[in-house]
């Protein structure tokens, strides 16, 4: 049978099942339209008694019964009380359960459990670990679809609280963290990728209405990817110092040695705390090398090598972290962290890293945030008058914009660096009495190239 023939086949049999649905049950596809008809325009009080025939007469007929069923009960929930809004909360827990049995397809374990879990934590139905425990089960049942921004920080929100009343180790405080963070990088990972293939276009005025749509659906997912991301952070907040992290590595070290993913996951997470001057990392360090002698294996034994002072073997062994790195992500993600680690000794060779980072990477905001702050850390050193010196912050605040541009998840972050840089940089008047404006400024020293002043 030709490809033809085959779609042909399938429109015929769709279009028997459909008429064969009328030919049942006329009465539920009638209150279909009409129920549709008025949830489109958000009459949900006159589409909730048709809606209700049909769903209960006809649950598999089309699956609007359960997404316009949604928004029906949940405006019924939010304009009732006492024990009418209670029946409304149970149908619309009924109706979750149903979506997955009636459309498995169109509907993933991993959200029908995270809508239940939220509207318990909104109707305050559920305790810490009820909610900590949906959430986590889903998470470990259906990873792939757990992509519930909010639902990710609840999560983990639930199990540091659980924590501080002592249900919960700090081991497992710290593998969630772990999961989470991962789980909301994949996802914006796949929203960068999509703002960057996009971004020339848009510079162009270029796009087509299809595409307008997946920018602005793409830029506004990772905004909200990074808000959570800040809160998790925030959530985590001191549990994960040093102080911390010491003691529970040395405890645990003997028993899980050999463990390459627990190795690798505590000598990063040292490392992004700064505790690499205490002998656990090199401990960990030098597990993970045995382990798995791999990228990141190389860039920490080159931080350990710059911190004795050995600046030539830790060049050579982040150029080999480099090298061995195979995934564009990955490797931009080791060039940043090298590119924060050189930092201190030479600015110049921060921004060549951070700059290749970029390049393995376009969407790495991170790492142009990073050049912004060396830009802005040169200020006295570029520039021989106090005009000179303070233009620097107009280059630090077109970096920063640009980290917003490409990481939307990193827009907020990004604003306010380049709302202060520009606030440091030369004033109208200033402007004015230089005579420079709309003129550009050459930078003498490391930094280089050029910035337009503005017009006035």
């Amino acid at each position: 049978m030709t490809k033809k023939n085959y779609l042909t086949m399938i429109a015929i049999f769709m279009s028997i099942g459909l008429s064969m649905a009328q030919a049942q049950n006329p009465e539920c596809m009638t209150n279909l339209s009409i129920y549709a008809e008025h949830a489109k325009v958000k009459n949900y009080d006159a589409a909730y008694e048709p809606w209700k025939m049909v769903y209960e007469s006809c649950p598999d007929i089309n699956k609007a019964n359960f997404s316009y069923g949604e928004k029906i009960l949940s405006h019924k929930i939010k304009n009732s009380s006492g024990t009418d809004k209670d029946g409304y909360i149970q149908d619309l827990m009924s109706l979750y359960d149903n979506s997955l049995k009636y459309f498995p397809k169109k509907f993933s374990k991993a959200g029908v459990a995270i809508d239940k879990a939220l509207l318990s934590y909104d109707n305050k139905m559920a305790s810490d670990e009820q909610l900590y425990n949906m959430l986590g089960n889903a998470f470990k049942e259906d990873a792939k679809n757990f992509k519930n921004p909010k639902a990710l920080y609840l999560y983990f929100s639930t199990l540091v609280d659980l924590h501080g009343t002592g249900k919960k180790d700090l081991q497992e405080v710290f593998d969630v963290y772990d999961n989470v963070t991962e789980k909301v990088e994949e996802e914006n990972k796949k929203l960068t990728n999509i703002v960057t293939k996009l971004l020339p276009k848009d510079s162009l005025g270029t796009m087509t209405s299809k595409e307008k749509r997946q920018f602005r659906a793409a830029t506004v997912n990772s905004k909200s990817y990074g808000k959570i991301a800040g809160s998790i952070d925030s959530k985590l907040g001191a549990l994960a110092d040093c102080g911390n992290l010491i003691p529970l590595y040395e405890k645990s070290y003997e028993e899980k040695k050999g463990d390459v993913n627990w190795v690798k996951r505590a000598v990063g997470r040292m490392f992004s705390k700064e505790c690499t001057d205490d002998p656990m990392f090199r401990k960990l360090f030098e597990a993970q090398l045995a382990l798995d002698p791999s990228a990141d294996a190389y860039m920490y034994g080159g931080v350990l090598k710059q911190k004795s002072g050995d600046s030539k073997g830790a060049i050579a062994d982040f150029n080999k972290a480099v090298e061995l790195e195979t995934d564009s992500h990955r490797k931009s993600n080791i060039l940043y962290k090298i590119a924060t680690t050189v930092r201190r000794s030479s600015k110049s060779q921060a921004r060549s890293y951070a700059l290749k980072a970029i390049d393995a990477n376009p969407a790495n905001g991170k790492a142009y945030l990073l050049i912004a702050n060396l830009y802005a850390g040169s200020a006295n050193a570029c520039g021989a008058t106090a005009f000179e010196k303070r233009a620097i912050y107009w280059k630090a605040a077109e970096m920063a914009r640009k980290a917003g541009r490409v990481d939307p998840s990193l827009s907020g972050r990004a604003n306010k660096s380049a709302a202060s840089y520009s606030a440091k940089a030369p004033t109208k008047e200033m402007i004015f009495s230089s005579g420079k404006a709309g003129q550009r400024i050459t930078f003498n020293c490391w930094v280089g190239g050029s910035v337009k002043v503005p017009s006035l």
